[in-house]
């Protein structure tokens, strides 16, 4: 029942999103819409009163299956990922002439002039144009979205996603039903006036024609960066609940195999039992391994292994990093194995030879796993860089510990877990590498430029995809950003344009002895300091972190930082 009320209400709550706004007009009018009869002088033949269901049950329907399983499908026939997005658009394209010029929508239906043909005064019930929205139909992924999306992404698709994902799909359904059956009462009331069907008939198709036009373009996605998203407090209002972090554990849905990952407290104390670790599942390579065989958790029994998710260019795992190479030095001989799962932040991060590198830099030494797809972090319900999951000698999780800190508890809990396994193990002395993580709401939170994560943009209007010029704001709050210049925002990444005419430059009001900022591309950054002081940085070749503030510069205050063209901002963090 849960899964049901938290995907009715997460489809309820995207149904009345901005991101609807685009199919609205072409709901609206299609469901009155009519039919052309046949005929040198085709007739117009009325709507029936079930169109509008038909119309939003095909939306349902292939809505459903193309989120669900659609990637799956593609992936297995070796097709582009926007094949069944652009067989959409062309289908709504053809649908739209078909109604502009009823004699092209008859010699569509030649070829299938021999089937079966049900009355001709029937009426069109609109179901397959419903299956074509469906295909292009792209809401704002909201929790209940994104965990259906990782779910079909990763194959971990079972019945309660299919549960959630018909009750998401119903929930969208109800505000559109809505509206098509407001268009459909509108066409019935001025029935009587023939020759105004007609007209209808050509508004829909006009209206078919301008969104396939507009999806091609990326239109839609332009006009909502126009209109704040006003469902978003409601959104994080249902993530915030118990009943929703319970059924799609934010991280990824819940299934009997990390089901009693529950039992584990984040940052315990003492250890608990937890249920056997999940399988490592969905590795694209990996390192460090011989030959870059794959590692079996069931082949370590006997072994008491950490697994440690982490991203190579995540300033908080490269905090964490020397103190999970030192417990994987000093307690190896011991039956420790540290397994550390490489799940990516950005798109950059999945190149296996840059992952190496950083690994080399770190001087990681025990395997790595590359998670490109993210699915053993969904296995495990993970949502943190870095988290550590430590599994006992019988394959059972005992402990789980999310972000940075809280490494001498981790440690002790190491030793619990060897002595456990073995009571006559000669233990080291215990490591003795410094926590440098910063005391809790100390420093700036990591700050993304992408458009899919910025969270503290202080400039006017709403920050989005797309080109634009930007200006720095009068009063900036502390912990934000802000941009100037002509700027060209990336899902992961901000750039400015070639042709832009002043510099392009980024204001950051910071806290923290030391800020970084992760960028790919050539040339020269220019950092201006709180207090007037100047530096240049030298960037170049794939994404890397860069200092911009060193040790004795002010701790906090506002910096800017101009970006010549050719250069991808990706993030900021602070220590």
């Amino acid at each position: 029942m849960d899964t049901v009320l938290i995907g009715l209400l997460g489809g309820l709550i995207t149904g009345i999103s901005p991101c609807i706004l685009p199919v609205l007009p072409v709901i609206f009018l299609t469901a009155g819409a009519t039919q052309a009869g046949p005929g040198k002088a085709p007739v117009v033949i009325p709507a029936k009163r079930s169109r509008p269901f038909w119309i939003i049950g095909g939306l349902v329907l292939s809505f459903s299956v193309v989120t669900l399983i659609g990637s799956l499908l593609l992936g297995l026939l070796h097709i582009p990922p926007t094949a069944i997005r652009w067989v959409g658009v062309a289908v709504l394209l053809v649908i739209g002439v078909g109604m502009l010029f009823p004699g092209f929508e008859q010699l569509l239906e030649k070829p299938f002039q021999r089937l079966p043909r049900r009355k001709v005064g029937d009426g069109g019930n609109g179901f397959g144009m419903g299956l074509a929205l469906g295909t292009v139909f792209v809401p704002c992924a909201g929790p209940v979205l994104a965990a259906i999306i990782v779910a079909g992404a990763t194959g971990s698709i079972g019945p309660d996603t299919v549960l959630l994902t018909v009750s998401f799909a119903i929930g969208v359904a109800v505000p559109l039903l809505v509206f098509a059956l407001a268009g459909s009462s509108v066409a019935q009331r001025i029935r009587g006036f023939r020759r105004r069907e007609r007209g209808i008939r050509i508004a829909g198709g006009i209206a078919l024609i301008a969104l396939a036009a507009g999806l091609a373009f990326d239109v839609p996605q332009a006009l909502q960066r126009l209109v704040p998203d006003y469902t978003a407090g409601l959104q994080q209002q249902l993530a915030g609940s118990d009943a929703a972090e319970r059924t799609l554990s934010l991280g990824g849905l819940v299934t009997d195999e990390n089901r009693e990952l529950d039992n584990c407290a984040a940052n315990a104390e003492e250890l608990r039992s937890c249920g056997t670790a999940p399988a490592l599942f969905g590795i694209e390579a990996w390192l460090n391994t011989e030959g870059g065989a794959p590692v079996d958790l069931d082949d370590l029994r006997g072994n008491v292994v950490l697994v440690d998710f982490w991203a190579y260019s995540c300033i908080n795992c490269q905090r964490s990093i020397p103190h999970v190479v030192a417990w994987d030095r000093a307690y190896r001989d011991a039956g420790l194995r540290v397994i550390g799962v490489h799940s990516p932040e950005y798109a950059f991060e999945k190149d296996a030879s840059n992952v190496e590198a950083g690994a080399n830099k770190f001087e990681i030494e025990y395997p790595v796993a590359l998670d490109n797809s993210l699915a053993t972090w969904t296995k495990y319900r993970n949502r943190y860089w870095p988290a550590h999951y430590l599994i006992d000698a019988t394959g059972t999780v005992r402990h789980i510990s999310f972000g940075e800190g809280n490494y001498e508890t981790t440690e002790r809990l190491i030793r619990e877990l060897l002595f456990e396994a073995d009571s006559d193990v000669d233990l080291p002395a215990t490591t003795n590498t410094s926590d440098v993580t910063p005391k809790n709401g100390s420093t700036t939170p990591e700050t993304f430029l992408g458009s899919a994560k910025d969270h503290n943009y202080a400039g006017a209007g709403r920050y989005g995809p797309g080109e634009g010029t930007f200006d720095f704001p009068a009063k900036q709050g502390p912990d934000t950003f802000a941009l100037a210049g002509a700027w060209d925002i990336q899902t992961q990444y901000a750039t400015p344009l070639s042709n832009a005419g002043e510099p392009a430059a980024v204001r950051l009001n910071y806290r923290g002895s030391e800020v970084r900022v992760v960028v790919a591309g050539d040339g020269e950054l220019t950092v201006t300091l709180p207090g007037g002081g100047v530096r240049t940085v030298a960037v170049g070749g794939t994404p890397q972190s860069y200092r911009l503030v060193e040790p004795g510069d002010a701790s906090e205050g506002a910096l800017e930082l101009q970006v010549p063209t050719g250069i991808e901002v990706y993030s900021f963090t602070f220590g």
